[in-house]
Protein backbone atom coordinates (compact mmCIF):
# COMPACT_ATOMS: atom_id res chain seq x y z
CA UNK A 1 0.00 0.00 0.00
CA UNK A 2 1.33 3.45 -1.27
CA UNK A 3 -0.52 6.72 0.47
CA UNK A 4 -0.08 10.03 1.30
CA UNK A 5 -1.47 10.79 4.41
CA UNK A 6 1.25 10.66 7.24
CA UNK A 7 -0.99 8.90 10.05
CA UNK A 8 -1.26 5.97 9.63
CA UNK A 9 -2.10 3.21 12.30
CA UNK A 10 -1.65 -0.84 11.58
CA UNK A 11 -3.81 -2.36 14.00
CA UNK A 12 -6.10 -5.51 14.09
CA UNK A 13 -10.06 -4.77 14.38
CA UNK A 14 -11.61 -5.10 17.46
CA UNK A 15 -15.36 -4.69 16.17
CA UNK A 16 -18.00 -3.94 13.38
CA UNK A 17 -21.68 -2.89 14.22
CA UNK A 18 -23.67 -2.14 10.62
CA UNK A 19 -26.00 0.29 10.79
CA UNK A 20 -28.52 1.06 7.88
CA UNK A 21 -25.65 2.88 5.97
CA UNK A 22 -22.84 3.58 7.91
CA UNK A 23 -20.65 1.27 10.08
CA UNK A 24 -18.10 1.84 13.09
CA UNK A 25 -15.08 0.19 12.94
CA UNK A 26 -12.91 -0.21 15.58
CA UNK A 27 -8.81 -1.31 15.41
CA UNK A 28 -6.95 -1.51 18.12
CA UNK A 29 -3.53 0.19 17.28
CA UNK A 30 -1.86 -0.26 20.82
CA UNK A 31 -2.60 -2.29 23.62
CA UNK A 32 -5.39 -0.82 25.11
CA UNK A 33 -5.84 1.96 22.58
CA UNK A 34 -8.74 1.74 19.95
CA UNK A 35 -9.51 3.71 17.41
CA UNK A 36 -13.34 4.28 16.02
CA UNK A 37 -13.71 4.97 11.99
CA UNK A 38 -17.42 5.65 10.51
CA UNK A 39 -17.38 4.43 7.28
CA UNK A 40 -19.82 2.94 4.79
CA UNK A 41 -21.56 -0.67 4.87
CA UNK A 42 -20.50 -1.13 1.30
CA UNK A 43 -16.32 -0.29 2.13
CA UNK A 44 -16.59 -2.84 5.47
CA UNK A 45 -17.39 -5.34 2.81
CA UNK A 46 -15.72 -4.64 -0.07
CA UNK A 47 -12.18 -4.65 2.22
CA UNK A 48 -13.53 -7.61 3.83
CA UNK A 49 -13.20 -6.15 7.51
CA UNK A 50 -14.46 -8.50 10.22
CA UNK A 51 -12.89 -9.07 13.93
CA UNK A 52 -9.17 -10.18 14.01
CA UNK A 53 -8.60 -8.79 10.53
CA UNK A 54 -5.19 -6.75 10.10
CA UNK A 55 -6.17 -2.99 9.25
CA UNK A 56 -4.91 0.27 8.72
CA UNK A 57 -6.43 3.88 10.10
CA UNK A 58 -5.48 6.33 8.31
CA UNK A 59 -5.94 9.84 9.83
CA UNK A 60 -6.07 12.90 7.37
CA UNK A 61 -6.90 15.91 8.82
CA UNK A 62 -6.42 20.00 8.05
CA UNK A 63 -6.60 20.75 11.25
CA UNK A 64 -5.43 19.25 14.74
CA UNK A 65 -6.49 20.75 18.10
CA UNK A 66 -4.17 20.36 21.42
CA UNK A 67 -5.71 20.24 24.88
CA UNK A 68 -4.28 20.26 28.29
CA UNK A 69 -6.18 19.74 31.97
Amino acid sequence: MKISARNVLKGTVVSVEKGATTAHVKIEVAPGQVVTAAITNESVDALKLANGAQAYAVVKASDVMVAVD
